[in-house]
């Protein structure tokens, strides 16, 4: 990989992070253009997604911080009861990232692959559109539940995050897609959504970087620094602009573009 090949993926990771269109889906999409080879280990991935959470970090610092500051007063609060959802989210990727890490890589090969899961986040956010409806959320009339999210949501948004390691199927745009289906309001998704991935990402960079596989990686090293500085500038824009837009717009846009780029692929792939 060239150093501006580097920056081009990081560029698309950190500008496709925070929206519902998958982000792995278009790096491997970025390959096929660019004709870069594959490096036998998601170093790179890790790398710029690891960047972007940074952004997210930065970003959410002020909602982070307060979070941190209500679970060190040692009580059962709402900033402990939304740490703890988050957790509980977390438990289906983690067993996917220990038990299946290698099946996982291994996907990152097709661009067919990338192709079917982009059809199925189409499906995502055209569902999720009519769950959120306002009509049929005033019907239903849910629960008011702390933080605006139950355990049980949590551990169901946890569930699309851990099918969301397929490249093409979006991270974003299945959380938020199964969040609303399951009754949570779009604006508490929003953040939940972002905020619940800070910890697997960065757990595994630094897992990678223990492990010594950021050095032995055939990528090297200037290639990964300039894809991790560019999806982190990208990253900071995306996420203080692209958020507000996942907040209010439809998200069957996002499904068509999905779809349209499926079918591309599908075409001259």
């Amino acid at each position: 990989m060239e150093w501006f090949e580097a920056i081009i993926l990081g560029l698309v990771q950190g500008l496709t992070e925070f929206l519902p269109v998958s982000s792995s889906g278009h790096l491997v999409i970025g390959r096929e253009i660019l004709g870069v080879e594959e490096s036998g280990d998601l170093v790179f991935e890790v790398a710029v997604h690891a960047a972007t959470v940074l952004s997210t970090i930065v970003v959410f610092r002020h909602q982070i911080w307060k979070l941190l500051k209500g679970l060190f007063r040692f009580k059962y609060n709402d900033e402990t009861d939304y740490i703890l959802k988050i957790c509980v989210s977390m438990i289906p990727v983690f067993i996917i990232g220990v038990f299946f890490k290698s099946f996982v890589e291994g996907l990152f090969d097709s661009l067919f692959v990338v192709g079917v899961a982009l059809v199925m986040t189409a499906i995502l956010l055209t569902l999720s559109d009519m769950a959120s409806n306002p009509r049929r959320q005033v019907q239903l009339q849910a629960p008011d539940y702390r933080n605006g999210i139950s355990y049980w949501q949590a551990f169901a948004v946890g569930l699309g995050q851990a099918f969301a390691v397929i490249p093409g199927l979006s991270r974003s745009g299945t959380t938020i897609s199964v969040g609303l289906v399951c009754g949570v309001r779009r604006d508490v998704m929003a953040q939940f959504s972002f905020l619940m991935v800070l910890v697997p990402i960065l757990g595994e960079a630094f897992l990678q970087i223990v492990g010594g596989e950021m050095t032995g990686s055939s990528i090297g090293t200037l290639p990964i620094v300039l894809g991790f500085i560019s999806a982190f500038l990208s990253g900071l824009f995306a996420c203080k602009v692209m958020i507000a837009l996942v907040r209010k717009a439809r998200l069957t846009w996002f499904a068509l573009y999905c779809a349209v780029v499926a079918l591309m692929i599908f075409i001259f792939g």
